[in-house]
């Protein structure tokens, strides 16, 4: 079985692969960071940098869990991207980071958070970022 962490490269992404990594190594499987920018766009903030991708393979190494970062572009909605990677890798798990955000911001913008709490067939560990 494998873990599944949807990543970003944000505060709240790095919550998910720091909960991914300790889920991972709890359970003995593999970790699987799917980084996947949205297919067509020239520039996207969501794909993580090689220098970031190097350290969490470094510290995934360090707690001795295998590690595969998926940076495929996908098109369409991220929430079905997450939840078909999950079938595809039977993932025992999904972890997602999450922010908060008002209800009118979750009315006119939706949530993929959301839709993958709600629509995914397997357990979904959801972490916020620590604030100092």
């Amino acid at each position: 079985m494998t873990v599944l962490v949807g990543f970003v490269p944000t505060p709240e992404g790095e919550a998910a692969f720091t909960a991914g990594l300790a889920e991972a190594r709890r359970r003995g499987e593999d970790l699987l960071v799917l980084n996947t920018p949205r297919g067509g766009a020239p520039v996207s903030a969501d794909l993580a940098p090689p220098e970031l991708v190097q350290q969490q393979t470094t510290r995934a190494q360090a707690d001795g869990v295998a590690l595969e970062v998926r940076q495929t572009p996908h098109s369409g909605d991220l929430a079905d991207e997450v939840l078909r990677v999950a079938e595809e890798v039977a993932a025992s798990v999904i972890v997602i980071g999450i922010r908060r955000r008002s209800p009118v911001g979750k009315l006119l913008m939706g949530s993929s958070a959301q839709r993958i709490l709600l629509d995914a067939d397997r357990p979904v560990l959801a972490v916020k970022p620590q604030h100092d």
